[in-house]
């Protein structure tokens, strides 16, 4: 462009290692530069000598390392405006590069004859590559999303063939690189102060484009960018050691000082709970740092609302574009929800990789133990992927058996649950609550109204139920737990019997093995009984099992940091499971020590390192803090039976040794000889010698659990309410498992031998395959015969329905409600709100029984007085109920009770009375618990902390 005069603006900090490059690219510049203006910020690395030696010395200017770059720009077009003009008239436009910023000879060409055919321009900017790779694209322009996402519009990683070629208006263009005019850039004040180092390019494109100046983009200009400080390479004052944090605080200073001022409210509340996401999604990946920085990025921000405010005052003066036209340079509102969506399959990917990872380095290691194995002869190819994985296409779905069998099975076990359809409700399944909110209260109130009040807290699955139910609902929720069980179990347990194959052999085990494997202990919680009786501990355990035991086997890997993970992500599913079977915590305890006592006999110097005994040690020390607002507070109050008991109503299930070696729970069980066929087959696994030794550690296991059993077996826990045994369902569900685990590697072991080539060994095999077949298969079909459980739609229930919704309306309207007769004995339960629902049994059968409300109801029932009843209204009872059928002679007492007013006049019915005094509103409300609070808070810091420290690492390409 004839008559224009340019001049070139260098801004440098240490940028030693890329000054003579970017020299070199200015002065070979096609259409040279009218005028070089260098600033250097306080370099230590000599970039202002070769600054000065390049263009001169008036041609520098030397400011502290403190300038930042808006002031360096300020500088520079100070000087600018102080010198006399150019010969070829004043300068009309700047040209900002960066001291690693290398632009393309053609580069400052291109952009002015750009300028030249688009003389609405102000602003143009190159497409930037990266150096040293000079291929890949960095930006082809730039905007800005609604969550502050800095947006190019590339895929990552793409490089640069030619696709992006028209020239095009776009928000802003980066600083390295723009040719911008200089009135504009003094008309809009140069660049914002608030934004030293990063985003300072958005901010003014945006201002820009509501001043009405246009942005372009220009492909054909190339200028390669290293990112230095953007990538860390560069440290300097204004980034520190966060750059995470500028970068982020530039963003959404930026989205605030320009949004619309009718949408600044909804942006104000969807940047402070988009914060709360990418710091969850920051920690998922184990970036604690980056997740702290986003928190102190929006506390620096929301923590001075006049700057922001002062920041919009100044904008609002220069805004004469139409503000539609401004927001359609914006990102598209939906692209934040796909990038949300990239990141969750980046962490599948990232978890799939690693396990790949694991997988690949047993097998290098099973290669250095024996280098003559088959697996240091032959490569694993693809051949040896089970095609149950990789079963898309219809046409080899139906033609892989295994599939079918698979589908199947999950079909018809999905069927024969269908008593759990819907809402349900027996056996030691209470009712679930209307809401998830009860859950959420039940578990994070310190004080509970049930009864006469208590303390006692809420068992440790209240939590993960509330989590479930606050998506599904609660009926749909324990509906979703029975139903799945199976299937769930089926995927688990296929998935831990193929890695524990694998250890065994290369090839792992036979597809075959692993299907009557994972079906067999699929159907363990059904089989059992635990299903049919609304036992939701053994079913939600027996899911949890083949997980946490594939955890635990990552503390052989060979290396520490993996070792170290396998603990946390260990610590996490024993607590899980702990707080549904409350037993798996003492079995684990007793598994741990038996393991390191072996070890320790077995390798003495390996037990030295701390990495070796250290994961496991520290899985069973992180269960109690886990599960700290169910375990102390058990402890204070005196409720420490609640650490062995299984949820759920009491009383449990007895389990007699013969239900223990069969895994029954009770009546309702499938018949004992399919696991009476279970035990035989696990014992004769010991035959097979190439799989002896993992077989004999599944007979560990499982005599471990049941020592711990009989140990528990033998006591009885006496509580107010009733007298129950210990829960030892958790180990009948870890007895089948190890008889299943045990019974799969006997499997392999057997076709791994020298049977199956002889005529009378594939006999055998056939004889023992259809043996085995028989418990799978017969459990199935007892499964779908129904006809095995307690389980209802709804619970009978003897109070008239008047009188429950009237407890609904209010803790203090209690229902005191009567059972039995004088001569058989009487006994008395209260019903407030919904009555006793999931979550509450266990508070109630551990709280200890009021003495003075017991002699009370005593009082009542022999010798009723006026001063009875107003007791009655002073402890929230509005009604006293006797279901039928009630004994004559209470209910003849209690007709002739001043105070007591009936409520029902059928004889040979449920009879029921009012008490017609002013009920105390505060009668069961309790103090709060200061204690409670802090364990509330210290287990949630733990759970975030353990996710982190047990999460796959990834690491997201940067632009």
């Amino acid at each position: 462009m004839s008559g224009t005069s340019v001049a070139a603006l260098l801004v440098s900090h240490d940028g030693g290692r890329w000054l003579p490059t970017v020299i070199q690219g200015l002065r070979a510049q096609t259409r040279p530069v009218d005028r070089v203006l260098a600033v250097d910020t306080g370099s230590k690395d000599g970039s202002a000598d070769l600054l000065e030696e390049a263009f001169g010395p008036d041609a520098v200017l030397r400011t502290a390392g403190a300038t930042h770059f808006p002031a360096a720009v300020d500088l520079a077009l100070e000087r600018l405006s102080g010198e006399a003009a150019a010969p070829d008239g004043p300068v009309e436009w700047v040209w900002i590069l960066h001291d690693d910023a290398n632009p393309d000879p053609a580069a400052l060409a291109t952009l002015l004859a750009a300028a030249q055919e688009h003389p609405e321009a102000d602003v143009l900017g190159p497409t930037l590559r990266e150096w040293p790779s000079l291929r890949r694209l960095l930006e082809v322009g730039i905007t800005i999303s609604g969550t502050g996402r800095r947006e190019t519009g590339l895929e990552r990683g793409e490089f640069d063939q030619g696709q992006h070629s028209a020239v095009r208006r776009v928000l802003a263009v980066n600083t390295a690189g723009m040719l911008v005019r200089r009135r504009v850039l003094e008309e809009l004040g140069g660049f914002d102060d608030q934004l030293p180092i990063f985003g300072n390019d958005l901010d003014f494109g945006w201002r820009a484009a509501a001043a009405g100046h246009t942005t372009l983009v220009v492909p054909g200009a190339v200028v390669f960018h290293a990112e230095a400080a953007h990538r860390g390479v560069r440290r300097t004052p204004l980034t520190g050691r966060h750059t995470h944090y500028q970068e982020r605080r530039a963003a959404l200073y930026t989205l605030l000082v320009n949004s619309r001022g009718r949408a600044l409210p909804f942006q104000v509340l969807r940047l402070g709970l988009g914060t709360l996401v990418r710091m969850i999604g920051f920690l998922l990946v184990r970036s604690v740092g980056e997740a702290l920085d986003e928190l102190a990025a929006l506390v620096s921000l929301y923590s001075s609302p006049r700057r922001i405010l002062a920041a919009r005052r100044e904008r609002q003066g220069r805004q004469v574009a139409d503000p539609a036209e401004v927001r359609a340079l914006l990102a598209p509102p939906w692209l934040p929800y796909r990038h949300g969506l990239d990141f969750v399959s980046d962490l599948a990917a990232a978890a799939t990789h690693q396990a790949a990872d694991v997988a690949e380095r047993r097998r290098a290691a099973a290669i250095e133990r024996d280098p003559s194995s088959l697996a240091a002869r032959r490569p694993v190819t693809d051949d040896d992927e089970e095609a149950f994985e990789d079963s898309g296409a219809v046409a080899r779905f139906l033609t892989n058996p295994i599939a079918v069998l698979l589908s199947l099975f999950v079909l018809a076990a999905v069927l024969s649950a269908r008593e759990a359809f819907g809402t349900v409700v027996g056996g030691g399944l209470s009712p679930v609550p209307d809401s998830a909110g009860a859950w959420w209260g039940l578990y994070l109130e310190s004080w509970h109204p049930l009864g006469q009040g208590t303390a006692v807290p809420a068992p440790a699955y209240v939590l993960p139920l509330a989590l479930v139910a606050s998506v599904l609902g609660t009926g749909l929720s324990v509906s979703a737990l029975l139903v799945l069980a199976v299937p769930a179990g089926v995927w688990g347990a296929w998935r831990f019997l193929r890695v524990v194959g694998r250890l065994v052999s290369y090839r792992g085990a036979p597809r075959w093995v692993l299907l009557w494997g994972a079906t067999t202990y699929a159907l363990v919680p059904v089989t059992s009984g635990a299903w049919g009786d609304g036992r939701l501990g053994p079913v939600v355990a027996a899911v949890l099992l083949p997980w946490l035991a594939h955890a635990a086997l990552g503390f052989a890997d060979p290396s520490a940091d993996r070792r170290w993970r396998a603990g946390w992500r260990t610590a996490l599913l024993l607590a899980l499971t702990t707080a549904f079977a409350p037993v798996a915590w003492l079995f684990g305890l007793a598994v741990g020590l038996v393991v390191v006592a072996a070890a320790f006999a077995i390798v003495p110097s390996a037990m030295r390192d701390r990495s070796t005994w250290g994961p496991p040690a520290t899985a069973i020390a992180a269960v109690p803090v886990l599960l700290a607002p169910w375990w102390v507070p058990l402890l204070l109050h005196g409720a420490a039976a609640g650490l062995v008991l299984d949820i759920g109503r009491l009383p449990t299930p007895r389990v007699e040794s013969l239900d223990l070696l069969t895994g029954r729970l009770g009546e309702l069980g499938a018949p004992w000889w399919l696991g009476a066929i279970l035990l035989a087959a696990a014992v004769l696994a010991l035959v097979p010698r190439a799989t002896r030794i993992p077989v004999l550690v599944c007979w560990v296991v499982a005599l471990v659990a049941g020592a711990l059993a009989a140990v528990l077996g033998n006591l009885t826990i006496t509580l107010d309410a009733t007298t129950t045994q210990p829960g030892v369902s958790f180990l009948v569900v870890v007895l089948q498992g190890a008889f299943v685990v045990a019974a799969t590697l006997g499997g392999q072991g057997l076709l791994l031998g020298s049977a199956p080539r002889r005529p009378a060994g594939r006999s055998l095999v056939a004889a023992v395959a259809v043996l085995a077949a028989v418990v799978p298969i017969g459990g199935l079909v007892w499964f779908g015969a129904g006809g095995h459980d307690r389980l209802a739609d709804a619970e009978d229930t003897d109070i008239p329905a008047y009188m429950v919704q009237s407890s609904r309306t209010g803790d203090a309207h209690g229902i005191l409600v009567v059972r039995g007769s004088v001569e058989d004995g009487l006994t008395y339960t209260i019903r407030r709100g919904d009555g006793v629902t999931l979550g509450e049994d266990e508070i109630l059968d551990l709280d200890t029984a009021d003495a003075g409300f017991t002699e009370l109801v005593t009082t009542l029932l022999s010798r009723p007085t006026p001063g009875v009843v107003s007791a009655l209204a002073d402890e929230g009872i509005e009604y006293v109920v006797l279901p039928a059928p009630a004994d004559g002679s209470v209910a003849a007492a209690l007709d002739a009770t001043p105070g007591l007013v009936q409520a029902s006049a059928e004889e040979r019915t449920t009879r029921a009375w009012q008490v017609a005094r002013p009920l105390d509103q505060d009668a069961v409300d309790g103090p709060r618990s200061w204690l409670r609070i802090g364990l509330l808070v210290l287990q949630a810091v733990a759970i975030v902390v353990v996710a982190v420290l047990c999460a796959p690492s990834t690491r997201r390409g940067r632009r």
